[in-house]
């Protein structure tokens, strides 16, 4: 099959893509009305040490999700995930073809999935009471709401996620080369989207008007994004943050950020990640001020902290591509399936398993450092065995 110059450098592109990117409670039992013990029986209170309740934030939380989609300054599209008031049960799907230009999406033509569904209402009413922000940042061609599976948890424990495109590094920009008509740095987009958030809190109509906890701010970055968000978190608005397989850096292949935040850290990364290098994420994690948690998952590689394996049959970006008629290429240019692949293909294991961990421990420990939960809960050694997928865990 012959390839059009154009298209192999789209395809090209496209193979990078991914170098970035209720529980319920058992009745209460009853003594039978017709029994009278001779004796009281005798109680027994049972105390859930909140160290070993590895399995806290598994399930989705008390409030439906919300989530709406606003534009800041810069024409910068914000996503933004919320508590909603009870009874919202829409469901909210994003095609990440949309997020690409129209002649890259032209050529993704396969009926292959290519598409994240989860629970949430479209610009649903906001829950009563005033909720934490979260600062969500994507990584290199990443896209706004590429890691819906744990933004949206968080939404549902009571929590603001606001997550904009970072149009200097985004899918859109990325994939086709292209460069963003107003190039602006990353982490002022994200400090664009609280001081909006900010700003939406007394406005009259707004949707968030008076929801807002401004006293408890806290950022979450995936790949490139970890770079953003220790940049982001010099702003004093910001009381810590979460980075996901990223190191020090300010964007992929930049200099190492000399001004490190003075604030609580929380390092994830994925033992089979191929793209960020070997120990990256761990040497961040010994370089920051402490008080800092590192954990690493087995099986889980670049991608497992994103929606983007869910694609394409589980072969991520490059199974769309794959079933698109582009897989000739493919295999001229093994570097870029590996790229696009990373964390999707054994022996990466599947996301299934290993989402459920990174939805618990980025919620419990963002819940902590809010004040939420006075003691995190299953964060520390002790459940480093608990989960469908070893963890190892550090502490300084």
């Amino acid at each position: 099959m012959r390839i059009h110059p154009s298209l192999v450098a789209t395809v090209a592109a496209l193979g990078m893509l991914t170098a970035a990117c209720s529980s319920s409670s058992p009745s209460a039992s009853t003594a039978d009305a017709t029994t009278t013990p001779a004796t009281a029986a005798e109680s027994t209170t049972t105390t859930i040490d909140p160290a070993t309740q590895s399995d806290a934030y598994v399930e989705p939380g008390p409030y439906p999700v919300g989530v709406t989609t606003v534009t800041i300054a810069n024409d910068i599209k914000v996503e933004i995930w919320y508590p909603a008031v009870a009874g919202s049960a829409g469901t909210e799907t994003y095609d990440i073809r949309d997020f690409v230009a129209p002649a890259i999406k032209a050529i993704l033509t396969a009926d292959i999935p290519a598409t994240y569904t989860y629970p949430a209402t479209r610009d649903a009413a906001v829950a009563d009471g005033k909720f934490p922000v979260v600062l969500n940042s994507h990584g290199f061609a990443g896209v706004r709401v590429g890691s819906a599976f744990l933004t949206s948890h968080l939404a549902s424990w009571g929590m603001i996620v606001v997550s904009p495109d970072h149009p200097t590094r985004d899918l859109y920009h990325a994939v086709a080369g292209l460069k963003p008509d107003v190039p602006t740095d990353p982490a002022d987009d994200l400090l664009g989207g609280l001081d909006y958030i900010t700003t939406q809190n007394t406005t009259a109509t707004s949707l968030f008007a008076g929801h807002v906890d401004l006293d408890h701010v806290g950022a979450l970055g995936h790949s490139a994004g970890g770079g953003t968000i220790l940049k982001a978190s010099l702003d004093p608005r910001i009381d810590g943050y979460v980075s996901m397989a990223s190191g020090i850096l300010t964007g992929a292949g930049a200099p190492e950020q000399t001004t490190l935040p003075d604030k609580p850290s929380f390092f994830l990364s994925g033992a089979i990640d191929q793209v960020v290098p070997q120990g990256t994420t761990h040497d961040a994690f010994l370089k920051v001020p402490a008080p800092s948690l590192f954990w690493q998952i087995d099986g889980v590689g670049h991608n497992g902290f994103d929606d983007f394996c869910t694609f394409g049959d589980g072969k991520g970006i490059i199974g769309i591509a794959e079933a698109s008629g582009l897989g000739a290429f493919l295999d001229a240019q093994p570097q870029f399936r590996k790229l696009g692949q990373d964390g999707c293909i054994p022996p990466a294991v599947p996301v299934a398993t290993t989402f459920p961990i990174v939805q618990h421990a980025v919620t419990a420990w963002f819940l902590n450092l809010f004040g939420v939960d006075a003691a995190p809960k299953g964060l520390g050694a002790a459940v480093a065995d608990s989960f469908a997928a070893k963890v190892t865990i550090e502490q300084r």
